[in-house]
């Protein structure tokens, strides 16, 4: 049965078969028949198609809705009720495995260096292999970072175990080929980003982050799950800032001057 919604809405867009089909990349047979046969296109010449014709992929092939869902779907490793439940040797064994990216959203990742020593000189190794390496942490100075305290019952903990996250991650500052931000935004996911595999720390009001599930993702094109994720990440990116101009790290630094340059008694002074 031929595609008529397809037909029409290449006539009514100015296309031909042979306009079309050099525009998306295929033979003009190609195109002949995805109308004539209703043959489904693969997911890339559809989306092509789709947005060059002002529509959605799914007006024109319906199939490709319930494929988009399959994919979906089949981006889902596993999912744990719990973080602490996550074998340990998962977070160093997808680490070890990079070779183009790690991301690291949350408020402090405290529990990666301390189940892991390794991990930190681990991630310095990988930006200098070439990996890109984004990380992203809670300013401990924020209201949102208070909230998050007293949202969790721990009060003047959470600020506390930023701190104290943020001294472990602190030789990463500056670093070639590792960028470095604090961020001020409600924190939803945690995510945690080894090239094409993905943990999220879904947090749950009032729960510890310990307590809450982690969600287990491998990309896989067509799906959703893993881009949406990607996403998130990126939208928070935008409005972070280096943690070099934070009141955290300056305080940081001049504490650590005034420790390592102390003033002579009697200087100083007027």
């Amino acid at each position: 049965m031929p595609n008529e919604r397809f037909r029409a809405t290449l006539a009514d867009s100015g296309y031909d078969y042979e306009s079309l089909a050099r525009e998306v990349g295929v033979d003009p047979k190609t195109v002949e028949r995805w109308i004539t046969r209703s043959v489904t296109p693969r997911r890339v010449a559809a989306q092509r198609a789709a947005r060059l014709l002002g529509v959605a992929p799914s007006w024109l092939w319906p199939d490709l809705e319930t494929s988009r869902e399959a994919v979906s779907q089949a981006e889902i490793v596993t999912l744990y009720p719990h973080r602490s439940e996550v074998p340990k040797h998962l977070w160093l064994d997808l680490l070890m495995a990079v070779k183009k990216r790690v991301w690291l959203y949350a408020n402090a990742s405290l529990f990666l260096p301390e189940d892991n020593l390794d991990s930190i000189e681990i991630i310095r190794r990988k930006a200098m292999e070439g990996a890109e390496v984004r990380i992203m942490m809670a300013d401990p100075d924020s209201e949102e970072c208070v909230v998050r305290g007293i949202e969790e019952r721990l009060f003047d903990a959470i600020p506390a175990r930023v701190r104290m996250a943020l001294s472990y991650y602190a030789p990463l500052v500056g670093s070639p080929g590792i960028d470095f931000r604090l961020q001020r935004a409600t924190l939803y996911n945690s995510i945690f980003v080894y090239d094409e595999e993905m943990l999220i720390n879904q947090h749950v009001y009032g729960m510890y982050g310990y307590m809450a599930p982690i969600l287990h993702l491998r990309k896989i094109e067509g799906g959703d799950f893993f881009e949406m994720y990607i996403q998130s990440f990126e939208r928070v990116w935008e409005i972070s800032a280096p943690i070099e101009e934070s009141g955290f790290w300056q305080q940081r630094t001049a504490a650590i001057n005034s420790a390592t340059h102390p003033v002579p008694p009697g200087h100083g002074t007027a």
